[in-house]
């Protein structure tokens, strides 16, 4: 993900980003009756719990974040086109355009799922 903050507090953003989506997340994968790998996953998320008193019964997200300060155009490009080629590579999509929750999709003129503010 590449993200700015417009107050510079970047951490905080972060934070609340991660909290926010691994409760709707968790609360998707456990409440939904069709989900196959429910028990599996519930496993896998306590797990690493084990490792991080402030996780709660499950946890989503590891503690760490690796952010790099992109101060080039050029380093933008080359981290948003390595993103854009995650799909590709996993073999979920032939071209990174294709994939429906890339921003690569408005970038290359498709109608994207999410929204993009491009600054």
């Amino acid at each position: 993900m590449v993200v700015q903050q417009k107050d510079g507090k970047l951490s905080g953003c972060v934070h609340d980003f991660k909290k926010f989506t691994s409760k709707k997340l968790l609360k998707m994968i456990m409440e939904n009756p069709l989900e196959s790998r429910k028990e599996w996953l519930k496993m896998i998320f306590a797990y690493h719990t084990k490792f991080h008193k402030r996780s709660g019964d499950m946890q989503f997200w590891t503690h760490e974040n690796h952010a790099v300060e992109l101060y080039r155009p050029e380093m933008i490009e080359s981290r948003m086109n390595y993103i854009y080629e995650n799909p590709v590579r996993s073999g979920i999509v032939e071209k990174p355009e294709d994939y429906l929750y890339s921003s690569a999709r408005n970038n290359s003129g498709l109608k994207g799922l999410i929204e993009v503010d491009y600054w």
